[in-house]
């Protein structure tokens, strides 16, 4: 950090990308795992009740992050202190695909960017109305979020691997094979959630429920590690607050 004071630099603040992306990652997911072992430590029994009334072993993400308090607030305070992170990683990934993507292509990296922003925010307001507070606020959020992440996913993958100017680095290609895995992996796990879902409200039967929430958690932990991508996409960068430029990036 800079003196505000220095008439010589703009410079407020220069922070090395993989801090920045790590931080984005620890908060949701440290909060993730912090919800999950303390419903099934504390709040077993309420949390993994289903309307059935059969046995069940996993709470459900919606059970575990947003029915019952510390789980509630902890959830809320973590998405809330990593929203600035993910917004400033998609605002840099505009200028990301503009250096990198041809130029016939970028409004597809344009449309990425804008999916992960709404992304990011339907996330918060899911996060912010649970299914106990505000169901319908709550179920539309989420209908936005698995959309916009699903259609974000793969327009960012397909951009990097069908729409690039030049050859991918090393570092790069590695981020790309995760995209890839990461995605197939996602799409995967919501089908068998979605799939676990309706079986269990049709047949009631024992242990469904329990494969939905397994299901639920890949679906999240995916989702956490295709944004985390991002640390080998700007790999050796530097996060610059300028108080005239505002955010941009810049070599170590």
């Amino acid at each position: 950090m800079l003196p505000l004071n220095d008439s010589k630099s703009r410079v407020l603040l220069r922070l090395p990308f993989a801090k920045l992306a790590v931080t984005a990652l620890i908060l949701p997911l440290g909060a993730f795992f912090f919800c999950v072992i303390w419903s099934l430590t504390f709040d077993f029994v309420r949390s993994t009740f289903t309307h059935c009334d059969v046995s069940n072993y996993l709470p459900s993400v919606s059970a575990a992050i947003g029915n019952y308090e510390p789980q509630k607030t902890v959830w809320r305070l973590a998405i809330f202190l990593h929203l600035p992170l993910r917004l400033s990683v998609a605002k840099m990934y505009l200028g990301y695909y503009r250096d990198h993507i041809k130029r016939n292509r970028r409004m597809f990296g344009i449309l990425a960017c804008t999916l992960n922003i709404i992304e990011n925010f339907a996330l918060f307001c899911l996060s912010l109305w649970t299914s106990a507070d505000n169901y319908e606020i709550h179920r539309n959020s989420f209908v936005v979020f698995i959309a916009c992440s699903e259609c974000y996913m793969l327009i960012s993958y397909l951009l990097n691997r069908n729409a690039r100017k030049m050859n991918l680095m090393p570092r790069e290609e590695k981020s790309l094979r995760f995209k890839r895995n990461l995605f197939f992996i996602n799409v995967i796990a919501f089908g068998l959630a979605g799939y676990c879902f309706v079986r269990h409200n049709n047949r009631c039967e024992t242990g469904v429920y329990t494969f939905f929430a397994l299901f639920e958690y890949i679906v999240v932990l995916t989702n956490m590690g295709f944004h985390m991508t991002a640390y080998w996409d700007f790999y050796g960068l530097n996060v610059v607050l300028d108080a005239k430029d505002g955010i941009y990036l810049s070599h170590l």
